[in-house]
């Protein structure tokens, strides 16, 4: 955590933590970049391609379907498309239930159809699908009519560039966010202002909420709230729940109404995981609210569920229509800086900021310090190699014989050794290698070649043993494999579960990861072990034959 940085109710250490990394590695800065610059070239395929963002349509065929006016119309909304900011809005949401506009095809002189409702619209809509790309789900775009599972309508604001400003007012602000100035300056008293600033309204409720004091938050918004009868969840944790859940009581009322007008239907289901926190919470394990928006004049009306007794006939609702806006979340806590955030997002919620953007670079490794006989040595990356700096030659000597004859290492040469395996790295070490198998996660292949241009090992192992070989599945294999290989990482390393970089591909990557590891000298014979696993696994991939002919044939 940086220091003086701050949680307040909902936004736990826990909640913090996870959103900082998300916003560091989800949509990195020089992501934002290119596809920015290709968005403003008129490139917006190759603003997807930058953003990571699959596109399963041409505009031509479009054309033909379903004619000139629904054709330009989506052409429109392409050139606008801000990819990058559309995965940082649903970097933790199912971006497959959301379409993002839908188009009139027997209406030319409307064609845009700005819908937020839940139903699909017999016109066709350009709506989101997952696809795969190895063991990483990819949003990609389809255009047509979205099939039988109802999505929502995404906010604009969300992903076209012509209304990423309104983000500030549905976010609760008007010329200033809450509990902040319009240059980004924290509030000096947030809550105190006339009754009729909805600002100063926003922070009031919030405060409420954040201190505990949840049935006067929701009296505050206006909503009339309903408590449960049962005998697993008693009021008490039910407060403690809503107290955790991170609803935007201040704004909620104004969403679920435009839903509304737009023809959804007037009860939703929220619901909010809170196990993962680090904290128990009996046999719940969600936090849920049934709100319903009765007609104009009345009030939202909010009851909390035990789990087990949501109706059947009432739809969730998606996080992005209820939940506090976690940049400015972000912003207030001191995770992040207004410079840190999505250009769009800083401009919008921040609208007296002049700073300047911040891309975040990689930085070269850093200096560790190890416990050693007594005493804090220093070991470092130098060359791509970890490297001890307080012992002799004499000693490294002495320190390989012991174990050669069966001794234990300790100090700066037990942190060499467990570098390369598994076992206790001082922290320095552990942040070098948790962010760079973090990359990896998220499919940042270009921020990875970076850690490695900076001088972070190849040769890294994560704490179950598995080298950037065994990661495929999540990056470009065409750019990392290359730099691997010439690195001289061992093709035939096992990690803690035995697996080869082959094998591990085998279950999750792209079938050309495979044949390039073969084709780097992977050795089929490797498999024999495990070929009735790799036959189940190919016969479900369908693009594995030649792999099981290959190791059937080494095994003969």
């Amino acid at each position: 955590m940086r220091t003086g940085a701050s949680v307040f109710g909902a936004f736990t250490r826990q909640v913090a933590g996870e959103w900082e990394t998300i916003r560091r590695f989800e949509v990195p800065g020089w992501t934002i970049e290119r596809a920015t610059a290709r968005r403003l070239a008129g490139d917006w395929r190759g603003a997807c391609a930058a953003a990571g963002v699959g596109v399963a349509f041409d505009l031509d065929g479009v054309r033909d379907e379903y004619g000139a006016d629904v054709a330009e119309a989506l052409a429109d909304d392409l050139r606008h498309l801000a990819p990058d900011l559309l995965r940082w809005h649903l970097a933790n949401e199912d971006g497959p239930a959301f379409a993002l506009s839908g188009y009139r095809a027997d209406r030319p002189e409307n064609p845009r159809v700005s819908s937020f409702g839940t139903g699909v619209p017999a016109s066709p809509v350009l709506h989101l699908e997952s696809a795969r790309k190895g063991a990483v789900e990819q949003v990609c775009l389809r255009f047509g009519r979205a099939g039988r599972r109802r999505k929502w309508m995404l906010p604009r604001h969300l992903w076209d560039v012509r209304w990423a400003g309104e983000l500030l007012v549905r976010g609760g602000g008007r010329e200033r966010a809450p509990f902040f100035e319009a240059d980004g300056t924290p509030r000096a008293r947030p809550g105190a202002g006339p009754e009729a600033d909805p600002v100063a309204r926003a922070e009031r409720i919030s405060l409420l909420h954040e201190r505990g004091e949840v049935a006067a938050a929701f009296e505050a918004a206006g909503i009339e709230l309903r408590l449960a009868e049962s005998d697993e969840v008693g009021a008490e944790q039910q407060i403690e729940l809503l107290r955790l859940m991170p609803i935007a009581l201040h704004r909620i009322e104004a969403e679920l109404r435009r839903l509304v007008a737009k023809g959804a239907e007037r009860r939703f289901v929220l619901a909010h995981t809170l196990f993962r926190y680090g904290r128990s919470y009996g046999p719940l394990g969600l936090a849920r609210l049934i709100v319903e928006v009765p007609g104009q004049g009345a009030g939202l009306r909010a009851e909390f569920v035990p789990a087990g007794r949501t109706p059947k006939n009432v739809r969730g609702l998606p996080d992005v229509f209820w939940q506090r806006p976690p940049d400015l979340d972000l912003v207030r806590a001191g995770r992040l800086g207004i410079g840190e955030l999505h250009p769009l997002v800083s401009a919008a919620l921040f609208p007296g900021w002049d700073g300047e953007t911040v891309t975040a670079g990689v930085a070269a490794p850093g200096v560790a310090r190890v416990r050693c006989r007594g005493e804090w040595h220093e070991v470092s990356m130098r060359h791509g190699r970890l490297r001890v700096h307080s012992h002799s030659e004499e000693e490294r000597r002495r320190e390989s014989a012991l174990k050669a004859l069966g001794g234990r290492a300790a100090g700066c040469f037990a942190v060499r050794e467990t570098w390369d395996g598994r076992g206790f790295l001082p922290r320095g070490l552990r942040e070098q290698r948790r962010e760079l198998f973090r990359r990896v996660a998220y499919g940042d292949t270009e921020g990875v070649l970076r850690m490695l241009d900076a001088g972070h090992d190849p040769h890294t192992r994560d704490g179950n043993g598995r080298t950037l070989l065994h990661c495929l599945d999540s990056v470009h294999h065409e750019e990392l494999l290359p730099r691997l290989l010439a690195a001289g990482v061992d093709l035939e390393a096992r990690d803690a579960l035995g697996r080869t970089p082959l094998l591990a591909a085998a279950w999750s990557a792209p079938a050309a990861a495979v044949r390039a590891l073969l084709d780097a000298g992977a050795r089929p014979a490797g498999l024999s072990g495990a070929l009735g696993w790799l036959r189940s696994i190919a016969e479900k991939r369908g693009d594995l034959d030649f792999l099981v002919e290959l190791v059937e044939g080494a095994d003969a």
